[in-house]
Parts: C-alpha cells; sequence; structure tokens
C-alpha cells in the first residue's frame, strides 16, 4: 500500500511538473533563461496548449521589449490589434531571435501604459487565424511589469568600473552643514 501511495505521489508531481507554464493571468515569464526579466500576460482561456499572450520584457540591450507569444498556427508574425480599455492600438509584429518568436515595432510607451493601468485588454490578429478567446485580463499587469523591470538596468562585470556617466558619483566626504 505504501508504494502505491508513492507512486500515485510521484506521479502527480511529474504530471505538474510537465505543465508549459502558461496561465491565464499576469506572471513573470516561464520560459527557460527568462526568469524575472519579462512580464507575461495571457489570455483567459490560455492553457499549455493553447495560448496567446503579451510580454514586456527587459532586452538584452536594456530597453523595454514588447513581444507577442502564441500558439496560433503561422506563428506570431503579423498585423495584430491590441485594444486596452476601449482604445486600440494596431501593431506590426516582427519575428525575431527571442525565446517567443517576435516583438511588437514602434513605439511602446503608450501601449506598455495602458496594459498597466488597463482592466481589460484584447489582443486580436488582423491577419491569419484567430484564437478561442483574445480577452486579456490586466489586473496584477503594473506590479508584475514593475517587478521584472526594476532591474532592467546596465550591470558592470566585476573588476570593471562603471561608467562615468551612467551613474551619479558617491561623494567621498559627507558635506558639512553650515551652522
Amino acid at each position: 500500500m505504501p508504494s502505491q501511495l508513492l507512486a500515485w505521489v510521484v506521479l502527480v508531481l511529474m504530471s505538474a511538473a510537465a505543465a508549459s507554464g502558461e496561465e491565464p493571468g499576469w506572471h513573470f515569464s516561464p520560459l527557460a533563461g527568462e526568469g524575472d526579466r519579462a512580464a507575461m500576460g495571457c489570455t483567459i482561456d490560455t492553457t499549455s496548449v493553447s495560448h496567446t499572450c503579451i510580454v514586456v520584457r527587459c532586452a538584452d540591450d536594456f530597453s523595454v521589449a514588447l513581444h507577442l507569444h502564441t500558439s496560433r498556427a503561422g506563428g506570431p508574425a503579423g498585423r495584430w490589434e491590441l485594444t486596452l480599455d476601449r482604445q486600440s492600438f494596431p501593431v506590426n509584429v516582427v519575428a525575431d531571435a527571442s525565446p517567443y518568436g517576435a516583438r511588437v515595432e514602434g513605439d511602446l510607451t503608450g501601449i506598455i501604459e495602458g496594459i498597466e493601468q488597463g482592466e481589460t485588454g484584447y489582443i486580436e490578429p488582423l491577419d491569419g487565424a484567430r484564437g478561442k478567446s483574445s480577452r486579456l485580463p490586466l489586473k496584477g499587469s503594473l506590479q508584475t511589469i514593475r517587478q521584472a523591470l526594476y532591474f532592467c538596468a546596465p550591470r558592470t562585470e566585476a573588476g570593471r568600473e562603471t561608467p562615468a556617466g551612467m551613474v551619479a558619483p558617491v561623494p567621498q566626504k559627507r558635506p558639512q552643514a553650515e551652522r
């Protein structure tokens, strides 16, 4: 009997570990190597097999990038429309070498602000096949995005000095206040 229970527990744990990590709502990206550098928001009907997600990511050059991650036939590249609280953003999504396969081109400021401050969004392809659902809940996006981008800044290697223009100089002596 104990060996059957142990086998059942092992089976449950192995099946849980096999899930890919795409799930509805906002969370850190589950893709290998991404860790906490990317905030991923997925539509309400997302599963490990069928998903459409938008990703706000700290790129390798320390800029903020917006990516599309989808299981749609034909891939994510193409023309899409992001609707954030009734404000539409037609975007062009191009293939890239990121783990997500495609990134959004152009000025992202209004889009990222809309994601962070909004309540409901929709991700619709203007070209090609559509998924089951396009509704993207935005609750929790602000906190997840801000946490992912918090450390999005250039780092220096051990033993190398930080370039002078990157950070404010640290005072050597504390200034004396006049009395």
